[in-house]
């Protein structure tokens, strides 16, 4: 059995709340770190466009039945379920926390984590690094529209929501082509350095969260959030993501989908993005806003880690005995002769 167990990202995460806490910005600081966030996000984006290879885009694009789920279940059974969650208030949280739920709910699917899970349990590898790419891309145009759509935001209406699309496709969209198109002079240098750039993607990602933090901070965070409200995040987090699970595995074993599949569809139809989604709250919601929005993000974020990371150690081992029982049979066999 797996042990719970912080990943080092979240353990970052929670220091970066703290340093927020106790040492926000202020000031001329505050400007200084919109400036650097936002060119670390661009940075972020840059490099993810320079990871993605083409030819695996291509090997994984012909499995179309099994993308078209993907998206469905990232963009309309997730949303779904957020809005019932707004709807039913079953959980004794403040309405800024279920628009933090609501909004991680329109989110696009993690690219890292949807891809290394659907590995090591033994899935179809090639279709996660397009679907989950895919999903990363379209949401850069569909979140916005559904938090103008679904979520009460702040803003002029449809030339706001434009707007807001517009900030995101010139943070994040153009320097994910732009790193793309340099894939062909700096791809082996992208290959060889991946730890690097990993480092600079949870360097994006901590510098947006203490930006935003330290706007919650002085706004007052820490005297509407407390450790109950926590904890109850952290249920409402695992009931969200049992009822997505459960939803893509019943769907994956109705449609027919083999095993490999079916993997996919449960690791790439259920992960939501931390490194999209805190640089897309910084666009679309107010700066004081952000801090308390983001927050069952990060919560599920964790929770999303553990839970499919044990899901996915017990498709290994079940794959293995698969694998072994051919094996097995086949030494009975010439036992026998």
């Amino acid at each position: 059995m797996g042990k719970f167990r912080l990943d080092p990202l979240m353990l970052k995460l929670i220091a970066t709340v703290l340093l927020a806490s106790f040492l926000p910005a202020r000031g001329h600081f505050v400007d200084f770190f919109e400036w650097l966030t936002t060119a670390a996000i661009a940075l972020l984006f840059f490099m993810h466009g320079a990871k993605l290879s083409r030819e695996k885009i291509i090997a994984g694009g012909g499995h179309w039945r099994l993308h078209l789920w993907v998206m469905f279940s990232t963009f309309v059974i997730f949303p779904a379920l957020g809005m019932l969650l707004v709807w039913w208030h079953p959980l004794p949280l403040s309405t800024e926390i279920y628009t933090g739920f609501m909004y991680l709910c329109i989110l696009p699917a993690t690219v890292q984590s949807s891809i290394a899970l659907t590995s090591l349990a033994g899935g179809n590898v090639a279709a996660a690094v397009c679907s989950a790419s895919a999903s990363s891309l379209l949401g850069v145009f569909i979140s916005p529209l559904l938090v103008g759509l679904l979520m009460n935001v702040h803003s002029d209406a449809a030339t706001g929501h434009f707007e807001q699309i517009g900030k995101i496709m010139l943070q994040l969209l153009v320097p994910f082509i732009v790193g793309h198109i340099s894939r062909r002079w700096i791809g082996a240098w992208v290959e060889r350095n991946r730890k690097l750039i990993g480092q600079t993607d949870q360097a994006s990602i901590l510098l947006v969260v203490y930006s935003a933090f330290s706007e919650a901070v002085v706004n007052g965070i820490w005297t509407r959030v407390g450790v109950s409200t926590l904890l109850w995040i952290v249920v409402g987090s695992l009931v969200l993501l049992f009822l997505i699970l459960a939803i893509n595995l019943a769907a994956a074993r109705l449609f027919g989908f083999n095993r490999a599949d079916e993997i996919t569809i449960l690791f790439c139809g259920s992960k939501k993005s931390l490194a999209n989604g805190v640089p897309m709250a910084n666009i679309l919601f107010p700066s004081s806003a952000v801090g308390i929005i983001v927050l069952p993000l990060m919560i599920f974020h964790q929770v999303q880690l553990m839970v499919c990371s044990m899901l996915a150690q017990r498709y290994k081992k079940s794959g293995e005995k698969l694998a072994a029982q051919p094996a097995a049979g086949k030494t009975l066999v010439e036992s026998q002769k």
